[in-house]
This record gives C-alpha cells, structure tokens and sequence, in this order.
C-alpha cells in the first residue's frame, strides 16, 4: 500500500499540512498514512486525534520516508537526505526563488510537485494552497490591525455623544484583499479599495466596499491571469492615488503581490502623510513589501507615530483555521492523483494541473513549465456585420408603422367596449348596476392598492388576500343553492378558484415564514 508521510514542519511554523479530518479522507482514498509524533502539536491537534483518524504515528525517518510526503514548507538539506529515489514531494517549494532546491530534489530522483505553483484556472482552484493562505492573512490582517488601531471599527452613538467609523483603505483586490474588506465592512468601518484591474471593481462594490477609479492608474490584464506591468505614467498616476487614499484612512492594508516580487505602492513620503495612530498592515512583506517602510517580520513604528506591520505569518496565527484548509488542497490535490481511488498514486503530465505543480521528475528539472493562457475577460464574440444606415431606418419605419397599426386597434376595440357597456347599462336592472358599480370600485382600488406595494412586501399582503378570498368563499357557498342554474354553476367555480387561492397562499406564506427558523 502507497504511504503518505506528514512530517513535522520547522521550528517557527505551526501549520501542519494534514489535520485529523484530513487524514480520514487520505485513508478513504486507500493510502497507509504516516504522521510524524507531534506534527499537529503547534497546530493544537494531538498524535491521539491522528492516530483515531486511522494514521500511524512514526518517528522523523519514517515519516520522510514515505511513498509520498506532504509537508507546509520547503524541507532542509538534512530533510531532503531523509527522502528516497522515486519519492513524491509535495510542497510550497518557492521554485523561481530556489532553483538549486529543485536541482537537488532533481537528482536525488524525486518528483516534486510545488503547491504554491498551481496554475491560475479554474479546474485547480481547489489546489490553491496560495488562495487559501491569502484568504485568512486578509482576514487576520484586519484583526492585526484592529488591535494596534487606537479607535473603534464601527461608529459608536452612545449618551456621551458618537464616534466615526474607521475609515480602511485596501491596495489591491485579489483573495486577500477581498478577504480584508469582508472583514473591514463586517466590523462597521468605511473601507475604500483601488485595484490596477479595472474589471474587478464590481467585485469590491459586492463586498461592500467604494471602488476608487482612477482610470489613468489602471490596464487590463496579462494572459496568464497577473496584472501587466504599469507604464511609467500609470505607475506614477497610482502613487498618486495611494498617497490620497492614505492621508484619509486610518488604516491600510496592502496585498500586491505578482509572481512573488512586491511592488512599491505607498512610499515613506505617503506614510509621512498619514494621521499618528495611523496603520498600515503589509501583506507583502513575503515579497520585500510593499510600503517603503515595511521590514518583513517585524513591526515598525515611524517617527510621525505611524504602525507599519510586516508580519509574514499572519496564516500561521490562526493555525487550526489555516492548517484544515491547506490539508484540505492536499486532499484535493491527491484525489487527482489518484483516479483509481485505491491509494495508487498516477501522475499525468498531459495534465496542464499536474504538469504546472510538477517542478522536478524523473531526475529532470521540469521548471518552469509551458505556459497556460488564462483570460480574465470573455472571449470576443463573432456575429453578423452591423446593419448598414439604410437598413437601420428601414427597421425604425417598420416598427414604427407596426406601432401605429397597434394603437388603432386599441382604439377601435376600446370604443367597441365602451358602446356595449353603454348598451347593457341601459337595459340591465338596477340591482345589476348596483352590483356591477361595486365590482367596478373594487377592481380600480385593488389594482391601485397592490401595485403600489413594494416585492419585499408581498408576502405580507398574501394574507390580506386570503382575507378577501375567504369572503369569495362564504359569498359562493351562499350562493351554490340558488335557483338559478347561472349563479350555481358561477358559484361553484368562485368557491374552486377562491379554496385555491387560499390554499396555496397559507402553503406559500408557510415556506416564507420557515426560511426564518432556526433549525429549518
């Protein structure tokens, strides 16, 4: 049987890369699982907990020594030596920036497969280790900045008078900047965000958030789903509106990042500008930072009293959240690799996944791998040329005379009713008027009262018309034993449509009202 080896990552580190709930789905797919004694320690998940979820619990050698091995971060030399010939490595391995460890895992014969290389499609969005740990540093890095901020998030009205909201400036809208204005709008502050994609600007709206448009400070983007570099005009434009945004927030929270380098985006003079008790939160710092200021891992206080954070393992700070959803890639990855769901490993490098993650095979280095086009923006559709000038007036005088056709017909069969109204008015009785009189009031004042009630509250107004079908209902039932053959037969049918109606308005009011249970 294939085994899987989950080691014990460095000291610093406090992710694991399976967690019990993981393990049980690896042994589904028929693998043996081995976990390093202590592996989920930093993580809070007990070698007990692992050893319930059907994994073995096995010193350092066993655990690198495995069939496959899954681990959170690249291994050292001395965990590399541990690994044998023919060995899957699966890992964030930072490829582009160390070349000379996938040389190494090269000749040693293992194949590795990069987690933090995953190809920007759709199909491989579940094997984004990189989306996911993106997800909670946006999230964490609010929550960083709400303990240094010396103010409240949500404005506050109290007897001893009100406070303003926080006002949240966000620099980027991928994963982690969405997840930051999520948390941002959730805790009641004023949260503003510029993104140099132009088109992702209704995605920041849906969160809640005000889109900056600065339309000289932003281009589409590249083929492989990455922003193109800024021209030298549109870089200097979005300086420009980084240092406004930034005077007028309380908080900051920077996310650009493309292909692992930061790029510069609010200078030392932008942070200069900044009010003291300012905070800037760089998601960056893995790459140098964004702001000018930032020192990765560390937190910086400026002379004008501004909090520059530079934290690199903000997903690391909420271990138990991070660590379930970076063994849940795994797992997902793993069900790719094993299509026979017997625990038989099957690695397809036809597959544009697989071969995008697969940096080292077969003692050859397979990085980087050929490109895989990705289009943030539909496809130009082909049609039919647009009609020319004369066809278009030809159109409008069609329909325009189509129009004119139609309004005499309406004209003609309105004046047609109104003669025969006239004429049955005449000569009908007058307890028909009486009666016809209320039904012509009536309809007017129920077309004008429901018409002017808004959707959200129709299903109030369902149990008013049950009201009104109730009376439908007593008045035919009343009605069924007349001599008249005419009134019974309208009697009967006013009863069938009236039970009806109120049948279906209780079931439907019901349904309405069940969505707001608990439990339901």
């Amino acid at each position: 049987m294939t085994t899987i080896g989950i080691p014990r990552e460095a000291a610093g580190q406090r992710l694991v890369a399976a967690t019990p709930a993981t393990v049980t789905k690896l042994v589904g797919l028929g693998y043996d699982v081995l976990v390093e004694a202590g592996a989920g320690e930093a993580a809070t998940f007990a070698d007990d907990a692992y050893a319930a979820a059907g994994a073995q619990v096995v010193d350092t050698a066993r655990a690198w020594g495995a069939d496959v091995v899954t681990a959170v971060d690249a291994p050292s030399d001395e965990r590399v030596a541990l690994l044998r010939e023919g060995a899957v490595l699966v890992a964030q391995l930072q490829p582009a920036q160390r070349p000379e460890l996938v040389a190494t895992l090269a000749a040693r014969g293992v194949t590795a497969l990069a987690l933090d290389a995953v190809p920007r499609i759709s199909r491989a969005q579940a094997l984004d280790v990189l989306s996911s740990m993106a997800n909670v540093a946006g999230y964490r890095a609010v929550v960083e900045a709400a303990g240094e901020f010396g103010g409240m998030f949500a404005g506050q009205v109290t007897a001893a008078g009100k406070t303003p909201p926080a006002k949240v400036f966000v620099i980027g809208a991928g994963v982690a900047g969405l997840a930051a204005i999520g948390t941002a709008d959730s805790l009641g502050a004023q949260v503003r965000a510029f993104d140099v994609r132009p088109e992702v600007g209704e995605q920041i709206e849906s969160m809640g958030a005000t889109f900056v448009r600065a339309p000289e400070a932003q281009q589409e983007i590249s083929a492989d789903g990455y922003a193109k570099p800024l021209t030298q005009e549109q870089a200097a434009a979005a300086l420009e509106v980084y240092a406004r945004e930034c005077a007028d927030a309380d908080i900051v929270v920077t996310t650009a990042l493309v292909r692992g380098t930061a790029p510069t985006t609010i200078t030392a003079a932008a942070v200069a500008g900044m009010r003291p008790g300012s905070v800037v939160v760089d998601l960056a710092a893995t790459g140098g930072g964004n702001c000018e200021l930032t020192v990765p891992g560390e937190r910086v206080v400026t002379d004008g009293g501004v909090v520059v954070l530079g934290f690199t393992d903000l997903p690391g700070r909420m271990p138990q959240h991070s660590s379930q959803l970076l063994g849940t890639n795994v797992v997902h990855l793993m069900q790719l690799l094993t299509p026979g769901k017997g625990g038989e490993l099957v690695l397809d490098l036809e597959d544009p996944v697989q071969r995008g993650m697969t940096v080292a095979h077969a003692g050859d280095v397979t990085w980087p791998p050929p490109p895989v086009a990705v289009s943030a923006a539909p496809p130009p559709t082909t049609g039919p040329p647009p009609p020319s000038p004369q066809e278009v007036a030809a159109r409008q005088a069609e329909q325009a005379e189509r129009a004119k056709v139609r309004a005499q017909r309406r004209t003609v069969a309105y004046a047609l009713g109104a003669l025969l109204l006239t004429l049955g008015i005449s000569y009908a009785p007058s307890e028909f008027l009486a009666h016809f009189s209320v039904f012509v009031l009536a309809v007017f004042v129920g077309y004008y009262v429901i018409s002017n009630v808004s959707h959200s509250l129709h299903t109030p107004l369902m149990a008013q018309t049950n009201a009104i079908s109730g009376i439908i209902l007593v008045g035919a039932l009343l009605q069924i034993g007349s001599d008249d053959p005419v009134v019974t037969v309208l009697a009967c049918v006013a009863a069938a449509v009236a039970s009806i109606n109120i049948f279906g308005g209780f079931l439907v009011a019901n349904r309405m009202l069940r969505m707001f249970r608990r439990g339901a």
